[in-house]
């Protein structure tokens, strides 16, 4: 069995944004050689996401304005975790939006449905803050 692992790095010019990274995830993939295994994608840090779903504007603004519905950033004073820090609700959206996704992989590509792509999410932005690939399989 092999195994190929890569920190990417991201960071966001914004407090909360939603990049899409699967070219970037593809071309781990392709660097690894692997045909057939899985591939796990996981932020590593506790205010940033790895999901799936589709690349449409009006879904990732939906995304926005759900996750402010049921974690508004403001006021800062609602969160007992906000005392030298003020990004309770972006450990909380992390929570909603999930931490990793793994993806099958099938004769050297990613075994993804017709929409799906990976993404992701920053939460308490403006830092670089990373993400791990991890592949294993032939």
């Amino acid at each position: 069995m092999k195994t190929y692992r890569k920190e990417l790095w991201f960071e966001t010019p914004t407090r909360r944004a939603f990049l899409n990274i699967t070219p970037t995830i593809e071309e781990c993939l392709k660097q690894s050689g692997i045909r057939e295994g899985l591939l796990l994608c996981n932020a590593m840090h506790i205010t940033a996401s790895v999901f799936i779903n589709d690349d449409e504007s009006g879904l990732h603004q939906d995304f926005e304005d759900w996750l402010e519905q049921l974690a508004p950033e403001k006021p800062y004073s609602r969160y007992r975790h906000n005392g030298y820090e003020d990004n309770g609700d972006a450990h909380l959206k992390r929570t909603v939006m999930g931490r990793e996704v793994v993806v099958a992989i099938t004769e050297g590509r990613l075994d993804l449905g017709p929409w799906e792509q990976i993404f992701y999410g920053e939460f308490d932005g403006k830092r670089r803050k990373r993400v791990l690939v991890k592949i294993i399989g032939e």
